[in-house]
């Protein structure tokens, strides 16, 4: 039975038997804390907590799964894989025990041909937790067990709660017994490969207090709603009901090993180190298919990084199995072929997520070239130091380099380092990533606090009675009082004109940088006659915002009364510019997928800085949609509204959250035209989408691995860069005597006629080069029975140029005696020599890379190169003749 008809009897089942059928929720998971959905209970859980009212009183679902603490037991078992679907019926409030009981009996041995699963009644045996009686006589008279075959187990095996306080409740688990070839007798309390368990009922019927670890908790009462939540591993049933002896093996696992074994010509089955590469390669490829599927791409945090993760892992053991070239290509499409069946959009979507894996593939091999030859120097010496009998160590520092320098990821690093018997000095790895990042937050402190000790910054919060409390939502101006006063990072009572001083407010206006959007500038006029010209504003600590300026004029003290006022025009121009940033957030999500989720930005006074998560460049139509899609939103006029709501509600309307930022229970969601965008968000907006004017997207570029940057211009700056390009196509249609519509024909035609005479003039420079090359020769000086020849050509256009004429001259010399050709000349204002030898001049010990770098030296560079040809260069082009001379001079002396 294949593994996606054993789906639909599953789903149905239970639609015939009154139960709403709910679609699988997606892998990447709501809740940002959380990388993927890692049971099919999962959505279900607000409505089991009684947080949220469920909407039916009975469901089912195949819940798509992906658990990643086993990623290293892929392959070496035959029951950890990656990703995984659980099948799962729920009743909430409706029936209970014996419902479930008897659905899950009939379901699991009820006959093939009315759609059940057919399994031999006298191969089920079931767990029940000690003390639930109920379930026990149930099981007896429902199904007929014998006593024997109900087995009871303790809270650790048979009691589920989320590890909270709340509901919980007693489980009893469904065993299938593969026989005695597979273990010894007695039921899963004896041996869980023999019997293999297929299907949980866990019974919510108590709320529990006091929770101190999974076995220890308080039974508060009985929950006056039971529900059911069940779960039946799907991959699982398909492995017993197909004759397979692990999930590999079954229809939508296997044709990726078939796939493998074709591309390494190597047979599954014939080694074991061979078949659990071909596991390991059949469980991530399915499992990076899927979670491409729902919008993930790799990346370097977070579930990216478990997708390239997976797909790094595949790529590496078919490297081990022999395959060199690229092997996604072959490997992908059958795994999509596998699963659309059950999931149609892996089809329909292929094209992206194709692009995504080859894209990941290829750079991952760039990696291994240029990482592995490194990686295997440094465990032979590790090897090397610890002698016969003493246990290699690869250090700390060396692993930190090759993830630093090379892109080599420790987990990569461990993998390959044990399989040649090398330990390698984790902790000290740890310390030095920690390091790193210590670094990285003490750069990013120093801008927020100023490079001041943040123990003043501590201690001014410690002495005010509350976090300063941020008007600026709705106040551009406030009476406020002097709460502090820093002067040249020392906390002082007073300071006089001139000055620098760091101000805090008991109460504020002005925005402190964060959330990518700029500080507000203005000033604080204190009621004594002092002024102070902010021009930033940093919260160095949580709750803190600290004012940075001039005081320009009078003496300003702690306590000082007086009025704040932010600069209005530049508070509006930057919150134009961050309300459109979550526009184009949104447009770029509806044209280019979920994925493109933001991966950073800078809001500043009408522009834009908006990166973005994407591994491809963005098609030029693409970002032209793009614009006119947000431009059109403008014209609507769209209200932009906030509200603090709980982040559990906030999830539920679908508010986008940063992975990776940490959000209290409480959050702002600012939405625009309702339910069009919704973002939790700090940050200062417009009130309707029509004050932003005009955006206009300047262009899209990468910034790193994964990532792009679009920048883009709002209103005032987007009118005048509109207006400037006006300007600039009438002068150019004035010059070229042409329309509008027709200017881009015109410029390509002189653009295209420009290459052809660049590369007609760079033919006939080179043609001119080479045209000596005869002469050249047959000058040729001997030197110690070397054959010498050294040329200076002047101005080339590039070292193309001498490279040719180099290795023209050398033909031309033949092998019937050493020969050294060494070729000069200035290419953009910087020196560059070639040099070459053929056979004879290299058995003679003549090496072309020890030559040019010489020469390279001397021209105040570097250079190397190989055996045959060699390349170098430097700044100082007037020592070009003595670069040559030394060449001819180190032909000399070595032959």
């Amino acid at each position: 039975m294949r593994t996606a008809e054993i789906r639909k009897r599953w789903l149905d089942y239970f639609a015939d038997r009154d139960h709403t059928v709910v679609p699988s929720a997606s892998l990447v998971s709501p809740d940002p804390s959380t990388l993927f959905t890692i049971a099919g209970m999962v959505p279900f859980i607000p409505y089991m907590t009684g947080e949220q009212t469920p909407p039916w009183d009975r469901a089912t679902s195949v819940q798509k799964c992906v658990r990643t603490l086993d990623i290293d037991e892929v392959g070496k078992t035959t029951r950890h894989g990656t990703f995984f679907q659980m099948n799962g019926n729920f009743s909430f409030g409706d029936y209970f025990k014996e419902g479930a009981i008897t659905y899950a009996w009939d379901l699991v041995t009820g006959s093939r041909e009315e759609g059940k699963y057919g399994f031999d009644p006298e191969t089920v045996w079931v767990t029940v937790y000690h003390d639930d009686d109920e379930a026990r006589q149930l099981w007896k008279r429902i199904a007929g067990l014998p006593d024997e075959r109900i087995q009871a187990r303790g809270k650790k095996d048979n009691y589920w709660s989320t590890g909270q306080p709340g509901p919980a409740g007693p489980c009893s688990e469904i065993y299938i017994d593969r026989g005695p070839e597979f273990g010894q007798e007695g039921g899963p309390v004896v041996d869980e490969d023999r019997y293999l368990e297929i299907w949980n009922l866990v019974f919510m019927q108590y709320a529990i207090d006091d929770v101190r670890s999974k076995e220890e908790f308080r039974i508060v009462s009985e929950l006056a709603r039971k529900n059911i939540d069940t779960g039946m591993g799907l991959e699982r049933v398909a492995y017993l009901l197909q004759g397979k002896d692990n999930l590999y093996e079954i229809d939508e696992v296997f044709p990726v090993i078939a796939a493998a074994e074709a591309l390494s010509g190597r047979r599954y089955g014939a080694n074991r180190e061979d078949d659990v590469r071909m596991r390991v390669v059949a469980d991530h490829v399915r499992s990076a298919l899927m979670i491409m599927s729902d919008g993930v791409r790799p990346s370097n945090e977070g579930r990216g990084y478990v997708l390239r993760r997976l797909l790094r892992r595949s790529v590496r053991a078919m490297r081990l199995l022999g395959v060199e070239d690229r092997a996604m290509p072959a490997l992908l499409p059958v795994s999509r072929d596998a699963m659309a069946p059950s999931y149609p959009e892996v089809a329909t979507d292929f094209e992206r997520i194709s692009t995504v894996a080859y894209t990941e593939e290829d750079a991952f091999r760039r990696t291994l070239t240029s990482g592995t030859t490194i990686l295997d120097t440094a465990v032979s010496r590790a090897k090397t130091a610890a002698g016969t009998g003493g246990v290699p160590v690869l250090g700390g520092d060396q692993a930190f380099a090759l993830h630093d320098t090379y892109g080599f990821p420790i987990d990569l690093t461990l993998e390959m380092a044990a399989e040649q018997g090398v330990q390698v000095d984790e902790k000290a790895f740890r310390a030095l990533m920690t390091e790193q990042r210590q670094r990285a937050r003490a750069d990013a402190l120093a801008k927020r606090s100023g490079g001041v000790d943040t123990a003043a910054y501590e201690s001014l919060a410690g002495e005010l009675s509350a976090p300063v409390e941020f008007l600026g939502y709705t106040e551009s101006s406030a009476a406020v009082r002097v709460a502090g006063l820093l002067v040249d990072g020392v906390p002082a009572p007073a300071a006089t004109a001139p000055a620098d001083v760091e101000v805090v407010l008991d109460r504020t206006p002005f925005y402190a940088e964060a959330g990518g959007q700029l500080a507000d500038h203005g000033t604080i006029v204190l009621d004594g006659g002092a002024t102070i010209e902010v021009d930033d504003v940093q919260r160095p600590i949580k709750g803190l915002s600290v004012h940075r300026g001039r005081l320009v004029e009078g003496t300003a003290a702690l306590g000082d009364p007086g009025t704040a006022t932010i600069d209005r025009d530049r508070r509006k121009a930057i919150s134009r510019a961050h309300s459109a940033t979550h526009m184009i957030h949104k447009a770029l999500q509806e044209s280019l997928g979920k994925e493109s989720t933001q991966a950073g930005s800078e809001n500043a006074p009408s522009r834009i800085r908006f990166d973005f998560r994407r591994s491809s460049a963005v098609p030029a139509g693409a970002l032209s949609e793009i614009e006119e899609r947000v431009n059109t939103q403008l014209q609507e006029n769209l209200e932009v509204t906030d509200q603090l709501m709980p982040i559990t509600e906030a999830r539920a309307l679908g508010a986008m959250a940063l992975f990776g930022e940490k959000y209290g229970d409480v959050v702002r969601v600012v939405s625009i035209g309702g339910d069009w965008s919704r973002e939790l968000c700090a940050g200062t907006h417009v009130q309707q989408t029509g004050q932003l004017g005009l955006v206009t997207l300047l262009g899209e570029s990468s910034i790193g691995s994964g990532v792009r940057r679009v920048d883009a211009l709002v209103g005032d700056g987007a009118y005048g860069f509109q207006a400037k390009e006006h300007a600039l196509v009438g002068q150019l249609t004035g010059l070229l005597n042409v329309r509008t519509e027709e200017l881009p024909d015109r410029v390509g035609a002189l653009v295209s006629r420009l290459r052809d005479a660049e590369k007609e003039l760079a033919q006939l420079r080179q043609s001119q080069l080479l045209a000596v090359a005869g002469t050249l020769a047959a000058g040729a000086e001997l030197a110690g029975g070397t054959r010498v020849v050294v040329h200076d050509a002047g101005e080339v256009a590039s070292a193309d140029d001498l490279r040719a004429l180099a290795l023209d001259v050398r033909g031309r010399l033949g092998e019937s005696e050493p020969a050294v050709v060494a070729v000069g000349g200035v290419a953009k204002g910087r020196p560059q020599v070639v040099v070459v030898t053929n056979a004879s001049a290299r058995a003679a010990g003549l090496r072309a890379g020890v030559l040019a770098k010489a020469a390279a030296q001397t021209l105040g560079g570097g250079g190397g190169g190989k055996d045959d040809m060699a390349q170098g260069g430097g700044t100082d082009a007037s020592a070009l003749p003595a670069a040559l001379q030394g060449v001819r001079d180190g032909a000399a002396v070595a032959a």
